[in-house]
């Protein structure tokens, strides 16, 4: 793919999304919280957006459904969301090769 632009603030929207796929393309910006109102998601993907900013967003600790999320090759920084411990479905959290701590 060769997407470019932000994800938008509208992808909260879409409460039966169950895949959020947007690895290996040209996003920037930020995690949008909203992303947190994903109420059947199960995996997100958000490899290799290199111009990916800011931080995890707290909201993701929301997802209840998650089983994998996958944020790497990013320049993602700050602490990762301590509600992610809370997320009892998440099998795989993958945060390899950004500047978090």
């Amino acid at each position: 793919n060769n997407i470019e632009g932000t994800i938008p603030s509208e992808v909260g929207m879409l409460s039966q999304l169950e895949n959020l796929w947007l690895f290996l393309n040209n996003i920037n910006g930020t995690i949008p919280s909203e992303i947190g109102n994903l109420s059947s998601i199960k995996w997100i993907s958000l490899n290799k957006n290199t111009n990916f900013t800011g931080t995890i967003p707290t909201e993701v600790g929301k997802l209840s459904t998650l089983e994998r999320l996958s944020i790497t090759h990013t320049l993602i920084t700050g602490p990762i969301p301590t509600e992610i411990g809370m997320l009892s479905s998440l099998l795989r959290f993958l945060i390899n090769d950004n500047n978090v701590t």
